[in-house]
């Protein structure tokens, strides 16, 4: 199954990689592909409640920062969690019924 998914470091989550046109494949390796998927995607919510728990560490310490500077980062670092969480649940939703090109790209 490695040959349909690609690990993504900023998401921490392996998401479909297909290379062909989903009608392409197979009735066999679609089943494969959705189940692998579907095992992955179960996951998601179980990873968005970790970013979620670091944001609110990072607000905490935001809320206590008095150096300008670390504030901005901490927004920064606050805003790209954010941004994930946002991705992660846009994957979330990706189901069979989505388009090849939205599954790869």
């Amino acid at each position: 199954m490695n040959e349909y998914f690609t690990y993504d470091p900023r998401l921490k989550i392996r998401i479909p990689q297909l290379t062909k046109s989903w009608k392409v494949y197979s009735l066999h390796t679609q089943n494969r592909v959705l189940t692998e998927w579907e095992t992955i995607r179960g996951h998601i919510p179980d990873r968005i409640s970790e970013l979620e728990i670091e944001i609110n560490k990072k607000q905490e310490e935001l809320n206590h920062e008095e150096n300008f500077e670390r504030s901005c980062e901490l927004n920064n670092e606050i805003s790209e969690l954010a941004s994930i969480i946002n991705d992660l649940w846009i994957w979330f939703r990706t189901t069979q019924q989505i388009s090849t090109s939205r599954i790869h790209g």
